[in-house]
């Protein structure tokens, strides 16, 4: 007897002792591990979506990254076609300028020429009628004299 009582007392302090610690022990420690679970699952979450947020960083830097190597392009092609173009408008300009000066030159060459041939006619009218002043050595006709100085200059 002595062993089934103590038998029975010692299941009816067990069971006494599970339900005491199923009542009062485990919920808080249940509690305490689902929120540890759920802890571990939102930053399990929060790494994923850091991932995806990093790897759609990733890829909107490198498209990005395109465009402006894109647009850079796109600049240097407009740079090199307005230089180009600024080079052929300066060597058209220079050839503007070129023909102008040459034509100012050449119309300039031919008053002078004119001006030189002019000059000639009244030294070689002077030069004949000095000349036939001395010959003649006899007074001439003024207005005979400018008749005939009009008529040298002319025929030179």
């Amino acid at each position: 007897m002595n062993l089934n009582a103590t038998l029975i007392a010692q299941i009816v302090v067990f069971l006494t002792f599970v339900w005491f610690t199923m009542k009062f022990v485990w919920p808080p420690i249940v509690k305490a591990l689902d929120e540890r679970a759920g802890k571990i699952a939102e930053g399990l979450a929060a790494a994923d979506k850091a991932k995806a947020d990093l790897v759609h960083a990733e890829k909107k830097a490198a498209d990005e990254l395109r465009q402006a190597r894109e647009s850079a392009a796109e600049f240097r092609v407009a740079a090199e076609k307005q230089a180009a173009q600024l080079i052929e408008e300066a060597r058209a300009e220079a050839s503007r300028v070129l023909s102008a000066a040459r034509e100012a030159a050449e119309a300039a060459a031919g008053v002078a020429t004119q001006r030189a041939k002019e000059a000639l006619r009244e030294q070689v009218a002077l030069l004949a009628v000095a000349g036939a002043e001395k010959i003649l050595r006899k007074e001439i006709n003024q207005q005979v004299h400018a008749e005939l100085l009009s008529k040298l200059k002319s025929e030179l």
